[in-house]
């Protein structure tokens, strides 16, 4: 009796021991994780599988800090590109860990999190990985962004990570009367980067004709030839996810579940490439 209640014991132990796990490479793993970056009401991530498994991402949302991006006033409002930007940031990263990545949000904001609001109230407290402040200079918040990211890919590196990628996120800023579709950048050098970039373009423009039949997508893919591609060390996407002066693409922005579908296309467009 004392060896069969030794036992039970045992495995109760092993059980209460995996429910508690956050580690989602854990063996025991409770298929959960927390992580504040995301919010009270996001903290708690489900680990869905481990499809991204030994992947690293550095998820990069746009301006912030010092330069509140593409602006523009809507009923009386302010509406920010780095505000939507990073809310849809979170959102693919928040995706990428449930499919057992491991990432990092580059820009971050400690008090924002997930928002579920129209209006995404804008403000300074912006920083960089390690709590840096950034530069008022773009040039220097560039190279600041580009020096972390490579400092972790080559400790990453060094862990045995092989499959790691920078995803960096903007909104355009054009004439009222200009409709955007998502659209992408890769580094012209990179067949890595134009064929990860070409992969999320498929998911969306196929996501598109899923829900909206005959709307069309005029998103496109092209290399350019700048900075946060051609000086970060992992393979590095770049997209622009509509225009925040124009009503119809601001719906795309402003909803917060439109916000959230951007992230999980994106998401799935990685776990296609």
């Amino acid at each position: 009796m004392k060896n069969l209640l030794s036992q039970i014991f045992f495995l109760l132990s092993l059980i209460l021991t995996s429910s508690f796990s956050t580690d989602p490479h854990s063996e025991n793993s409770a298929r959960s994780a927390n992580y504040d970056i995301f919010g009270k009401k996001y903290s708690k991530i489900q680990i869905i599988d481990n499809l991204l498994k030994d992947h690293v991402y550095y998820v990069v949302s746009g301006n912030g800090g010092p330069d509140p991006g593409a602006m523009f006033q809507k009923d009386g409002k302010w509406l920010c590109e780095d505000e939507y930007a990073y809310d849809v940031s979170l959102r693919l990263a928040r995706n990428l860990i449930s499919h057992g990545a491991k990432v990092y949000m580059i820009t971050r904001d400690e008090n924002d999190g997930i928002r579920d609001d129209l209006f995404l109230e804008h403000d300074q407290e912006e920083v960089v990985w390690g709590g840096k402040q950034m530069p008022l200079n773009q040039k220097e918040r560039l190279k600041q962004r580009s020096g972390i990211i490579n400092n972790l890919y080559e400790e990453n590196k060094a862990k045995g990570y092989t499959i790691q990628r920078t995803i960096i996120t903007h909104i355009d800023s054009r004439y009222t009367d200009k409709k955007v579709d998502i659209f992408f950048y890769h580094n012209e050098k990179s067949e890595a980067g134009r064929l990860l970039a070409n992969k999320m373009y498929d998911t969306i423009k196929i996501k598109y004709d899923e829900v909206q039949k005959g709307r069309g997508y005029l998103g496109e893919v092209k290399s350019r030839d700048l900075h946060m591609l051609r000086e970060t060390k992992p393979v590095s996407v770049f997209m622009e996810l509509g225009n925040i002066a124009n009503d119809f693409d601001q719906k795309r922005l402003l909803l917060p579940n439109n916000r959230q579908a951007i992230a999980n296309w994106l998401c799935l467009g990685i776990l296609n490439s």
